[in-house]
């Protein structure tokens, strides 16, 4: 254990949240233009979706004390 503390990623924090049971979920990016996106993409913006396995390790690091 180092003698600092670990620092958050910020722009992971933003970009992701973790459930109570451990899940980590993200939201859909491309929230830029609103009218050129698809009508599939749009209707997912504000929604929290499931992340691929292949990401918890990486998101463990970022998020060392996880989110709030």
């Amino acid at each position: 254990m180092p003698k600092q503390k670990m620092k958050t990623h910020k722009g992971a924090s933003r970009r992701f949240k973790i459930t109570g049971t451990g899940k980590y979920m993200q939201t859909k990016s491309g929230r830029g233009l609103k009218r050129n996106r698809a009508k599939r993409v749009r209707r997912l913006y504000g929604k929290m979706l499931p992340t691929s396995d292949a990401n918890k390790s990486h998101l463990k690091v970022a998020l060392p004390y996880g989110l709030k």
